[in-house]
């Protein structure tokens, strides 16, 4: 019999750790082992016996969540999912939580809302499940299979049909796509940090949720001599440019004559993520074709796979990160097992082939 993944809800609201046990519970590979209202309450049943994955609201008190995931990272690393409220104040304390080393970022979702009960089930067990595959490494302090039975599992057909034949498109900008979802935010930072400021345009899919993608593009747009900002409507993609995909919406790639901007839209999940890698890959192929490169980092699922082959069909160069650099094995893995990617490599390795081979 399949071992279930044993979690411990941590909240200081009784109605959410209710929600959230009810949620975790409903799935057939999730065991809630016990909930605590504050990480003073939790060390002491860690004490008694260690969880496969926490779930950690950050803003508690007795001891706020943000300290309790250093202690924790620091002294016995364990996966922790963080449910965080949408406040901007939350986003950024949220961001933090990635750096500290959460796994996975959960938007606190309403109570009395149908999603609830569907696309909030569907992420809050996706990333718990992600969580537990996780690669944990004990962190210094710095300074301050069965599915939930929920909607089919679409794919980027919803969004944009596929096409036909190889995409050869001449005299038109060289433009890259990136996908990544659990271990993510760190792979883009470190990968986006070794770029010069003269690269093509980059647009990139980070499954996250509604209101964090905007802090995580500043954050990195802070830390790099790219342009990162979350992507618009209409935005342009052009040289020196990053664009990240809004939190909660699909984005993809499209050409205005010899020029590219993204188109951000509605639509329901797609491989259970919204938005959806596979969808600007498939875009990517269709618009940019030869001239794209898609990179697929660490996550967990398929998310990306098929639109990788798709890209690589389109005559586009393809990439995907190795098992030993990646967080959580499984979207490159599935790439790989299609024949989707022509080069494996490691993530500190990405820029510089980038580079040479971009001339």
């Amino acid at each position: 019999m399949k071992k279930k993944i044993r979690v411990l809800v941590v909240d200081d609201s009784a109605v959410v750790r209710q929600s959230l046990s009810s949620i975790l519970e409903s799935d057939p590979d999730i065991e809630v082992m016990g909930t605590a209202a504050d990480p003073i309450i939790a060390v002491k049943k860690i004490m008694k016996e260690i969880p496969d994955v926490i779930t950690l609201d950050i803003e508690m008190p007795r001891m706020d969540g943000l300290t309790f995931l250093r202690k924790i990272m620091s002294q016995h690393p364990i996966p922790v999912v963080v449910i965080s409220s949408l406040t901007t104040e939350g986003t950024e304390v949220a961001m933090k939580a990635l750096e500290y080393g959460a796994s996975e970022i959960i938007g606190k979702p309403a109570m009395n809302a149908a999603q609830f009960i569907n696309e909030s089930k569907i992420m809050l067990c996706d990333a718990v499940k992600a969580a537990a595959q996780v690669k944990l490494k004990r962190r210094k302090i710095a300074t301050p299979v069965a599915q939930p039975v929920v909607k089919p599992k679409y794919s980027a057909d919803v969004i944009l049909n596929k096409g036909t034949g190889l995409n050869k498109i001449i005299d038109t900008e060289k433009i890259i796509v990136l996908g990544a979802s659990t271990g993510g935010t760190e792979a883009i930072r470190n990968f986006l940090k070794a770029l010069p400021e003269k690269v093509p345009g980059i647009a990139i899919v980070q499954h996250m949720p509604e209101g964090f993608t905007k802090s995580f593009a500043n954050s990195l747009n802070n830390i790099c001599s790219l342009e990162v900002k979350e992507a618009e409507n209409g935005d342009k993609l052009y040289q020196g440019r990053v664009l990240i995909a809004p939190g909660s919406k699909h984005m993809l790639l499209k050409r205005v004559g010899k020029e590219y901007q993204v188109e951000v839209k509605e639509g329901p999940l797609v491989n259970r993520h919204r938005p959806s890698v596979d969808v600007l890959f498939r875009s990517a192929a269709r618009y940019a074709g030869n001239n794209a490169t898609g990179l697929l980092l660490t996550g967990m699922g398929n998310d990306g796979a098929k639109g990788l082959l798709e890209l690589k069909e389109a005559g586009a160069h393809t990439v995907a990160q190795d098992e030993a650099s990646s967080v959580v094995y499984g979207m490159p893995k599935e790439a790989v097992k299609l024949g989707a990617a022509e080069k494996v490599m490691p993530l500190e390795k990405m820029a510089n082939y980038l580079l040479s081979r971009l001339g």
